[in-house]
């Protein structure tokens, strides 16, 4: 078995380093900062516990899988997974609420019919048998199956169900989730509830295609869950599982440069100052300068985003002519972290969406000609039932989350705005704050090393492609890319699947099917 160098301690990385490890290679993982988890932090203050990167945990099964593939613990003896009910209030820009029950079909469309009137269910829950649908024949190849190398399939494709059209006596195509929304759904109330699964990954709407109808489904199919402790519980288990599996990790190591020898990656080069290595005189061949290491690897498995992996490998063409090009991010979200006195009140949501009392504004500002943070922002409120973020009972955290642009700067007066948008789902919020915390696009590209602290999405089909993400191979034998920011995309269950791509890639070589 060779050697494996693993670039980045994120999620998707370390979900390839701990099966590579147990097929019997060596790995080693050199991260740039000094902890893992890549976005997946924590923040401490006061007794006070947050997480400053997802907060909830879809499709658990990816995880699962990967404790069963790696180790005799099942995930579940490894942290302590706790099913969220209700799985999201919603306060819509009427005033409206509801809370939808998680993973219950039958009590989301009684939930919506008792909140919004008769026949809201009713095309609630049309909507999400079309989307059922749309995920049969999508889930494989953007899930679970190495990109396709005919991937302009996936991109023409539309695989959300035409409908059928009582007055024009013919089926017409959503092409986007804003038609969806017109079309199907007819309630201002249900649009906000549908677009709001697209701009948590900052996706417009307007231009986001039908198949997106697949994130909601998730939700429903497979529930939300929550790690107690919050996720990063979740990142600790996977390090600790790569431990177990004698993964080497390297932490304020960053790699200046992947190497390449006669067309095929034989290592990386160590910046010892942190830097960029220039390549000149330097090499498997070369004992360079004595300011930079080479070490030598048989496989490199990239965990960043592909404008730094580009940058890694000077003079390179990683992707061919015809291969999904590399995405710029374009979104980044706004977090703030509150303290609050004051216990949590019994039966209250773990997760409430507040939605824009401006949609055509916020989607102006959030996908416009001049990008900033909306005036009326839907916020995400996370209010955890978890003894183990507060110093007592009689103190309570909260998370609020912003979908902004990618580089984004915040201004006071935006924090304020996003504390009134909040106080419609949590009143007297000002009079319980203690203090605040800010993260803003700077502290995750300071976390992450993404330029403008950008976010991946999920890869989506249709679109002509413009939501896939580049495959995990690259036109260089041996160098291979994981994470969000690679095939099947962000969050964490696309990340934990692109590690076990990646890995059936190295095991099995390029007959390598996916999952079954």
């Amino acid at each position: 078995m060779g050697r494996i160098a693993v670039i980045g301690a994120g999620m998707g990385a370390m979900a390839a380093a701990a099966r590579l490890a147990v097929a019997g290679h060596r790995v080693v993982v050199y991260e740039r900062t000094e902890t893992y988890g890549g976005a997946v932090r924590r923040f401490e203050r006061d007794g006070f516990v947050f997480d400053t990167g997802p907060g909830l945990l879809p499709v658990p099964a990816v995880y699962r899988d990967l404790f069963v593939k790696t180790g005799k613990r099942p995930l579940e003896e490894c942290v302590e997974l706790v099913q969220v009910d209700p799985s999201a209030g919603h306060v819509f820009a009427d005033g409206t609420r509801v809370s939808l029950p998680n993973a219950s079909r039958a009590g989301v469309l009684t939930a919506l019919d008792e909140a919004l009137g008769d026949g809201a269910g009713a095309r609630w829950g049309e909507f999400l048998v079309r989307a059922r649908e749309a995920w049969d024949r999508s889930r494989r190849p953007l899930l679970e199956e190495p990109l396709w190398p005919n991937w302009t399939v996936l991109a023409e494709r539309e695989p959300y169900p035409s409908v059928p059209h009582k007055k024009l006596l013919r089926t017409r195509r959503a092409g986007t989730l804003a038609e969806v929304a017109a079309w199907e759904l007819r309630d201002p109330r249900l649009t906000a509830l549908l677009e709001s699964h697209a701009l948590v990954y900052g996706l417009d709407p307007r231009a986001t295609p039908a198949s997106a109808a697949v994130l909601p489904y998730m939700d429903h199919a497979f529930g939300t869950w929550y790690v107690r402790g919050g996720i990063r519980e979740l990142a600790r288990a996977v390090y600790e599982r790569c431990l177990e599996r004698r993964v080497e990790f390297r932490f304020g190591t960053p790699v200046g440069r992947i190497v390449e020898k006669d067309g095929r990656v034989v290592g990386v080069e160590l910046s010892r100052d942190g830097s960029a290595a220039s390549g000149a005189g330097s090499g498997p061949d070369s004992s360079g300068s004595g300011e930079d290491t080479f070490e030598q690897a048989d496989f490199v498995v990239a965990g960043v985003a592909p404008g730094a992996l580009d940058g890694l490998v000077a003079g390179a063409a990683l992707r061919s002519g015809d291969e999904v090009p590399a995405r710029a991010g374009t979104s980044s979200r706004l977090t703030l972290l509150l303290a609050l006195h004051g216990g949590r009140p019994a039966g209250t949501a773990h997760r409430t969406v507040v939605h824009s009392a401006d949609r055509e504004g916020e989607l102006d500002r959030l996908f416009g000609e001049r990008p900033g943070v909306p005036a009326a922002p839907t916020v995400v409120v996370a209010r955890p039932d978890d003894p183990a973020l507060v110093p007592d009972a009689g103190h309570e955290a909260v998370t609020l989350t912003v979908t902004v642009p990618s580089g984004a700067q915040v201004s006071g007066q935006d924090v304020e705005r996003v504390l009134d948008a909040a106080e419609r789902a949590l009143p007297g919020l000002r009079d319980r704050l203690l203090w605040h915390e800010v993260r803003s696009p700077a502290d995750i590209a300071e976390a992450t090393g993404v330029e403008g602290g950008a976010v991946p999405a999920p890869a989506l089909a249709a679109a002509d492609g413009r939501l896939l993400h580049p495959s995990n191979t690259t036109r260089i034998p041996g160098l291979f890319a994981a994470g969000g920011w690679a095939h099947p995309g962000g969050g964490l269950p696309h990340a934990g699947m692109s590690g076990a791509l990646v890995a059936g890639l190295i095991v099995e070589g390029p007959e390598f099917q996916g999952s079954q």
